[in-house]
């Protein structure tokens, strides 16, 4: 009987009372705790770890999050006592919780290591799931409406990188497939151009990225799920616009082959450094769900992505990145905080002109300003203020390959 029923039907003026009837009654003592969890305040625990840069030590906290009005507490364990008293945090939703996942509070970036008690592990981490999404070289230009897709499935894309495979890794990351007929065919195109490889988390997230991408043949998918990704994007049963991992075995290796854990890099990005520009989605939007809209703005005005990653800054990086800022612009700070506060998505822009057209299309910094003079671009269309604005572009075009480098070749290095 739940507690709060039984104290209602036997008059129990106290917790004690009902806690003291149940164990008599031969209620297990984990049976009693999960009902007094159910009582009490709604509350998740995470082990989470910041390196403090000062100090150059690795911290480690308990934090605790408070759904009812999104308020977040922090425990050192190290020194046993509270660092951060409960206080009412909007910028964390529960939806960023999850082991694995880094997340911003008061300007420190936090890795979640594990779950900070039983209860929290059932109810948040039980029917979690990672799994690989590889957009092929025919949905490439999709990127934008294939990842609005994603977002609306409610998954999350943790990982994210362009690469262009060689036909021996294409050979060793479909081996399961080399005695079918269509193996030449299927290694012939998945090498003819770039793709996406994402790492998508959520809920059931393998069966969720395999029911969204449709059936194998795209012809087949338009007659029987005309919602589909492959039904949209695809052509046949080769061409068919993306990947899927079928099982939790084969979302593992597939993961580990584009984003090692271990020794080893991983297939390399697509970075040219010739005739481009830099783009950073910055954290802000990403969280806001607009990468895929501008990415897909980016595309329809006849840009090309010529690379792609999504990376976690710190705060090191971060000031590095926009050292050539401090003490020109008053955003300096809040600039760097924003860039450190959550994964952004760096791009490689090519075009003829790429940093004088990019930065066109950007806007002005300010999206107010942006809204009233140039209202068609991407600081109008999706930036807040002038730390928020949607993205950062090159400002100075012989700074162009310098930034691009700075991400492709120093950071993913």
């Amino acid at each position: 009987m739940p507690l709060l029923v039984h104290k209602l039907q036997q008059g129990h003026t106290d917790m004690a009372g009902c806690l003291d009837c149940h164990l008599q009654a031969g209620v297990s003592q984990e049976a009693v705790s999960a009902c007094l969890q159910e009582l009490e305040e709604e509350r998740f625990a995470f082990l989470a770890e910041w390196y403090d840069p000062s100090a150059a030590l690795l911290r480690r906290y308990q934090l605790l999050f408070y759904p009812r009005d999104d308020s977040v507490e922090m425990f050192d364990m190290k020194n046993q006592r509270t660092f951060l008293r409960r206080t009412k945090y909007d910028e964390l939703h529960l939806e960023d919780l999850f082991v694995g996942n880094r997340i911003n509070v008061f300007s420190r970036q936090l890795n979640l290591i594990g779950y900070g008690d039983q209860y929290t592990a059932n109810k948040l981490g039980s029917k979690k799931e990672r799994t690989l999404a590889m957009i092929k070289p025919d949905a490439v230009t999709k990127v934008g409406d294939i990842i609005q897709l994603i977002y609306e499935a409610n998954l999350i894309i943790t990982k994210a990188k362009m690469t262009k495979l060689t036909w021996k890794q294409a050979a060793d990351f479909y081996t399961e497939h080399q005695s079918k007929s269509f193996f030449n065919n299927l290694l012939q195109f998945v090498t003819s151009g770039p793709v996406i490889a994402m790492e998508l988390m959520g809920d059931e997230a393998v069966s969720v990225w395999r029911k969204l991408l449709g059936p194998t043949d795209s012809s087949v998918a338009r007659k029987e799920v005309v919602s589909s990704l492959r039904a949209q994007f695809g052509t046949d049963g080769t061409r068919n616009a993306a990947h899927g991992s079928d099982s939790l075995a084969s979302a593992a290796r597939e993961l580990e082959f584009f984003f090692p854990s271990t020794a080893g890099h991983g297939p390399p990005n697509t970075a040219k450094y010739t005739d481009s520009t830099c783009c950073v989605i910055k954290p802000h939007a990403i969280s806001e769900i607009l990468t895929g809209k501008i990415l897909g703005s980016i595309i329809d005005a006849g840009f090309e992505i010529t690379a792609l990653q999504m990376i976690n800054m710190d705060r090191a990086n971060a000031e590095e990145f926009f050292e050539v800022y401090k003490g020109v612009v008053t955003e300096y700070t809040g600039m760097v905080v924003e860039l450190c506060s959550g994964p952004c998505m760096a791009l490689e822009i090519h075009a003829s002109d790429a940093a004088r057209a990019f930065r066109q299309f950007c806007g002005p910094a300010d999206p107010e300003i942006a809204r009233h003079l140039r209202p068609s671009t991407l600081r109008a269309l999706y930036g807040k203020n002038k730390v928020q604005n949607a993205v950062h572009c090159t400002d100075l075009p012989e700074d162009s390959v310098l930034e691009v480098q700075y991400f492709f070749k120093i950071l993913d290095g």
